[in-house]
């Protein structure tokens, strides 16, 4: 049985078109964002080759210079722990190669 509401709002099927950075469409200043943004992708791609090692935590920690509950963080996408500068130093420890571009 499907319920019925009242509120309009749950009807409303507009959509918005994102920007491309999902920090930018919240509201975020356009520099934050952007910083924001890199973060994200920088710890995803981190993440992942870290997944691909196959060393347990205790061992990822000893391999990138990091306490164990640091990289437990790390592998739950804890951004918000992690700035841009820690994130490009642990993704160039696990061989990754990041790289800084510029768009005018």
């Amino acid at each position: 049985m499907k319920m019925e509401t009242t509120d309009p709002r749950w009807n409303d099927e507009s959509r918005t078109p994102s920007s491309g950075n999902v920090f930018a469409d919240l509201g975020f200043d356009t520099a934050e964002a952007q910083v924001m943004l890199m973060r994200v992708k920088v710890l995803a791609e981190t993440s992942q080759r870290l997944k691909e090692t196959g060393w347990t935590q205790a061992v990822a920690a000893k391999e990138l210079g990091l306490t164990q509950p640091r990289v437990s963080r790390l592998m739950k996408g804890k951004v918000e722990d992690f700035s841009l500068d820690m994130l490009m130093t642990l993704a160039g420890k696990l061989g990754l190669k990041p790289q800084v571009s510029f768009a005018g």
